[in-house]
């Protein structure tokens, strides 16, 4: 079997960025679907392309390749928020892209359900061992405060929301409902995977969360 280094050395630092690249998608698609202790480095490896000796290589363990699989998805989705510009908007505008972005983000990506899924029935460990996730919300969390002063200050806000507990509230919505749409369209009789019925899903959420924010 080669050494985890011999498996690298001949790759340049542009094979090296690929290849990490899409071992990081393959690790998410893989622990979305299975969790840590069901996924299997040979089926990352297999996804990804590449020998599995790259795999420790570059990120030292499956655990550690989990763990980092995790970071970079909330990494991710905070990076997208600040892109947003947020604090260059009137705080109505502002509080209504960041509920619709939120919503569109768990839309686009199945693979953060799944993640936070199995992460939450493994008691969260990771998430809460990694000061880079603790870290990745802290900005958050203060621009939503920020925005609503602002809208207070404007008197369109009204007074006494929590940052926090709004962020749980909003994304709470969300994810709920791409989480467990195909138990609740089996319950309900109706079809919530529709490009309609998401759009009409967004669309009230959107406006519950402003309706519940306004003064």
């Amino acid at each position: 079997m080669p050494s985890r280094r011999a498996a690298a050395s001949s790759h340049t630092d542009a094979d090296s960025s690929a290849a990490r690249t899409a071992i990081l998608a393959a690790a998410r698609t893989e622990f979305s679907a299975k969790g840590l202790t069901g996924a299997r480095v040979n089926e990352i490896a297999a996804r990804a392309g590449v020998n599995k000796q790259l795999i420790y290589y570059y990120f030292g363990s499956k655990e550690d390749l989990y763990r980092i699989a995790l970071e970079v998805v909330y990494t991710e989705i905070r990076t997208q928020e600040r892109s947003l510009k947020l604090g260059d908007m009137q705080p109505e505008e502002a509080m209504a892209t960041l509920i619709g972005f939120s919503f569109d983000y768990l839309a686009q990506h199945p693979d953060f359900i799944g993640l936070l899924n199995h992460e939450n029935a493994q008691g969260a460990q990771h998430v809460r061992d990694s000061s880079a996730i603790r870290d990745t919300n802290s900005p958050l969390i203060d621009l939503i405060a920020k925005t609503l002063a602002r809208g207070i200050r404007a008197r369109v806000f009204r007074r006494g929301i929590d940052p926090v507990e709004l962020y749980i509230s909003v994304a709470g919505m969300s994810y709920f409902f791409f989480s467990n749409r195909l138990t609740l369209a089996s319950i309900f009789d109706r079809d919530l995977t529709s490009a309609d019925a998401v759009g009409a899903y967004r669309k009230h959420v959107v406006a519950f969360a402003m309706a519940g924010l306004r003064a």
